[in-house]
């Protein structure tokens, strides 16, 4: 068993797992954030999206033991208070951007991402950084209009989006290229970057 700490929405969280343990699995059944949802195992669907020191990762590709050192948001740490919800998550609301909520976890955390790095999107745009997000239910027109909705609020509230703690998520860089599969270009950041355990 190898043991692991990392920062979860603010607070240190430490455990021991097996070292093939992944990391969608620790978060889930040790510490019991069961928000980040399992979809396809594949990285396929971006059910399983959290962000790892303000970039966006595949939860079910990465290990727990990548983790250790690393701070990640997942969709329980977005909201300011257990009384105040994220601007991303009001404007969802706000919109109807969902249905079943399976897929919205994920949505909202890349959408944290997105905005951070394109805080003015046009539709083709929210489309590309979305795609490596798959909603079975919506047709994702009223998702598009909820991230429309998301980067007017943001803007208004500073043009960043703020973090578990209150303060701002340090704006991640561009990521290059296409993503996995030849998706979006938030895509293409699902783990990769923080595999290898290199968080400082």
């Amino acid at each position: 068993m190898a043991q692991v700490s990392m920062t979860v929405n603010g607070k240190l969280r430490k455990g021991h797992v097996d070292p093939r343990v992944l990391l969608v699995h620790f978060l889930r059944e040790q510490l019991r954030l069961t928000g980040t949802h399992i979809g396809c195992d594949t990285t396929q669907c971006g059910a399983c999206t959290v962000l790892v020191d303000g970039q966006i990762a595949r939860s079910c590709l990465m290990l727990a033991v990548q983790a250790d050192g690393c701070k990640i948001t997942t969709v329980e740490g977005l909201a300011p208070s257990s009384d105040q919800l994220h601007p991303i998550q009001e404007a969802f609301w706000e919109a109807h951007g969902l249905q079943c909520g399976f897929c919205t976890p994920g949505i909202l955390i890349t959408t944290v991402a997105l905005l951070q790095e394109n805080p003015s999107p046009t539709d083709e745009q929210i489309r590309a950084g979305l795609s490596g997000n798959l909603c079975r239910c919506t047709g994702y027109q009223n998702i598009v209009k909820a991230v429309r909705n998301a980067a007017d609020r943001l803007r208004d509230v500073g043009g960043a989006s703020p973090a578990p703690t209150g303060s701002l998520i340090s704006p991640s860089p561009a990521a290059a290229g296409e993503g996995a599969g030849g998706r979006g270009p938030l895509a293409g950041a699902v783990g990769e970057s923080s595999a290898g355990g290199e968080c400082q």
